[in-house]
């Protein structure tokens, strides 16, 4: 454990539920603990029942006969200010207010209540993680919101001021094969807010990698500052919510936040080493690049496997988001000659399969070789779907789409399987998934290396596309390969890791 007093509430021993029920959020609450197998004390509360899914319950917390840590309010907010009370007298260490309608609504009395329930909870040394909020998922300790949220933990901290964007989150990084070490919910951050989390993360040995969905900020100068010491470590992905009029009105109503001007927001994120992203998607395809790649300080990218067109549209976008599409070193020319290559004067960077007319260019060597160049910083491989082109089907699926000798007598021609395609870096079909990887195991492949995993074809006719497809991600993803379904959001990525990494090596050496 470490010093921060966030850590102590993330750990409780026991948990109770105020406003728990068979179904509903209060129920909901006890359920994702129980199925993540929470190994401390569950105590539902609610004075009309008796039992809560298999839990005795208690008329109120302080009916609780043991001790209890930490407790989840979901309760409405005219009873908040007795909770606070009973959590007091049984000396309760937090309370998640899941309980809205406080500030957030821009009522004065709402506004009044939420501030009583801070002065309460100061004098009997209890902390608050919202009000207004969705609470905290930390897998290894069994504690979630949502049944359905990723039971498996990873290296990635979240803190948002909005419980639906977790999911949304959590949703995109699930399918990057990105999972979360912990993930909190603060809403109006009354008590602890954004700094504090960020603090915590920056401190915390089970996170590596901290997003962060922000609205508005209770002490903007603590919170840059905080994020300025942090990312000496440890890279932090922001994205801000409120961004334009109506944007901010909602935000407004959502967390009592007030957003401020962007220009100065982007600058002082930049100042304080962290990396804006524009919505979630790009969140998650920055996250992944933290993730599988390691630091990279130039820009020197090589480009394998697209067609003549993708590989120039390729270059064209990897130029556009900051790499530098080197040209082919000429000592890759030379060892491809001294090995019989017939095209070793016209393969290129990007090198595309296409001149090769689909026989004598082998795609993994002149990967491997641009590995072993010291002139490359970066790799990226374009992968086809084995569904994007007819006759790309796994061994024994029929193929329903070949035209038969006798269309008039389907019958008396049935159609026949093609053949497999050739195995390969781009002859990607679920059988010849490990010869696929093969090479990126190779011991010369030890250059950080991107796959583009096109999503074309994975909705083809037969279904069977999008089997395909999932399989190999979930495959590139379980050896540690970062994928990207196009080059444009690859290169961004990378060039978004390049410049952390670089703008961090400067200010670690001043």
């Amino acid at each position: 454990m470490i010093s921060h007093p966030l850590d102590a509430i993330l750990h409780p021993e026991s948990v109770a539920v105020a406003g728990a029920s068979p179904q509903g959020r209060g129920g909901g609450f006890i359920s994702p603990m129980l199925d993540l197998g929470y190994k401390g004390k569950i105590y539902p509360v609610n004075p009309k029942y008796q039992e809560i899914l298999g839990l005795k319950s208690y008329p109120s917390v302080r009916d609780i006969p043991g001790p209890v840590d930490y407790v989840i309010s979901s309760i409405p907010a005219t009873a908040a200010l007795q909770l606070v009370d009973d959590c007091a007298v049984k000396g309760v260490k937090a309370i998640h207010f899941f309980t809205a309608r406080f500030s957030e609504t821009g009522r004065a009395d709402a506004a009044d209540l939420e501030k009583e329930i801070l002065r309460r909870c100061k004098a009997a040394n209890i902390r608050i993680i919202g009000p207004n909020c969705m609470g905290v998922i930390y897998p290894d300790w069994g504690l979630s919101f949502f049944g359905g949220l990723p039971k498996k933990s990873g290296k990635i901290g979240i803190a948002s001021q909005s419980g639906g964007a977790i999911g949304d989150i959590l949703d995109v990084m699930r399918n990057k094969g990105l999972y979360p070490s912990k993930a909190i919910s603060y809403g109006n951050a009354l008590d602890f807010n954004e700094a504090d989390y960020l603090e915590y993360f920056g401190e915390d040995p089970e996170t590596n990698i901290i997003l962060m969905y922000v609205e508005g900020v209770r002490d903007g100068r603590r919170f840059f500052n905080t994020m300025r010491e942090v990312t000496k470590k440890k890279p932090v992905i922001v994205l801000k919510g409120g961004r334009g009029k109506s944007g901010t009105r909602a935000t407004a109503s959502h967390t009592a936040s007030l957003a401020g001007s962007m220009t100065v927001w982007n600058a002082a994120i930049k100042q304080a080493g962290g990396i804006n992203a524009l919505d979630i998607d790009e969140m998650g395809d920055v996250a992944a690049a933290f993730n599988f790649l390691p630091p990279i300080y130039n820009n020197r990218v090589g480009v394998c496997g697209g067609s003549g067109g993708s590989s120039v549209m390729g270059a064209d976008l990897s130029e556009e988001a900051g790499l530098d599409v080197i040209p082919l070193p000429e000592e890759i020319r030379e060892e491809l000659k001294a090995k019989g290559s017939p095209i070793w004067d016209w393969i290129s960077n990007p090198a595309d399969f296409s001149i090769g007319m689909g026989g004598e260019f082998n795609i993994a060597e002149v990967l491997a070789l641009m590995a072993k160049n010291k002139n490359f910083d970066l790799l990226i491989n374009f992968m086809m779907n084995p569904y994007a082109r007819n006759g790309f089907r796994p061994a024994g699926v029929p193929n329903t789409d070949a035209k038969t000798a006798n269309p008039g007598n389907a019958a008396a021609t049935p159609p026949v399987a093609p053949p497999k395609p050739p195995p390969g870096p781009w002859g990607n079909i679920p059988a010849t998934i490990d010869e696929f990887l093969k090479p990126y195991r190779h011991e010369v492949i030890k250059k950080p290396l991107i796959i583009i995993h096109s999503e074309r074809g994975r909705n083809d006719t037969t279904g069977d596309g999008n089997k395909a497809y999932l399989e190999m991600r979930d495959k590139l993803v379980e050896n540690g390969i970062a994928c990207y379904p196009n080059i444009a959001r690859a290169a961004n990525a990378a060039v978004r890791l390049i410049h952390f990494y670089r703008e961090q090596q400067a200010r670690l050496a001043d």
